[in-house]
């Protein structure tokens, strides 16, 4: 009965903690889009790391354009943008998350690749990667080995090398 007991404890408290984690990413996700849409520059603040990046390509240019977020934030229109938000999906492992956000103009839309962390017990936007496309473009997605991909002729595997393996350091950011 006791192991019953400790089982189901672990399965709610897994269950609570991954549930966290979600309500915590959707929560800055949802800041990012209030702020955006209802130009709500606090909810903005919140949403993002103060370090974030902000990038793009000029499509002109076709140079990789960075905003810096306190721009980026006072650039935000009285009343917010004319657009509607969506989070498309996300995923996440540990403190590293990813999303995807949509914002449709009446004649374009944004698709932002957004990347997370989670510090201090909070979700924050470290990253956003933007594309100004055409209303009738989606998003696509892929997959990778790990999730399903199958490989459809067979490879020789490769003759094991020998190589020296070097013991990482205790403060070497790993």
């Amino acid at each position: 009965m006791k192991n019953l007991f400790i089982a189901l404890f672990c399965l709610v408290a897994t269950s609570a903690f991954a549930q966290s984690e979600d309500e915590g990413i959707k929560s800055a996700i949802t800041s990012y889009t209030e702020g955006f849409t209802k130009g709500d520059t606090a909810s903005l603040g919140r949403a993002f790391a103060s370090n974030a990046l902000l990038r793009n390509l000029n499509t002109t240019t076709g140079k990789i354009t960075d905003t810096p977020l306190r721009k980026f934030i006072a650039g935000m229109p009285a009343g917010g943008a004319k657009a509607t938000g969506a989070l498309l999906n996300y995923s996440h492992a540990g403190t590293s998350a990813v999303a995807t956000v949509e914002f449709k103009f009446d004649d374009f839309k944004y698709i932002d690749l957004l990347s997370l962390i989670k510090m201090n017990d909070d979700w924050k936007i470290v990253c956003r990667v933007y594309s100004r496309v055409p209303l009738d473009v989606n998003l696509a997605t892929g997959q990778g080995a790990k999730t399903g991909a199958t490989k459809s002729t067979p490879t020789k595997a490769a003759a094991p090398v020998k190589k020296a393996v070097a013991k990482p350091k205790a403060d070497d950011g790993w």
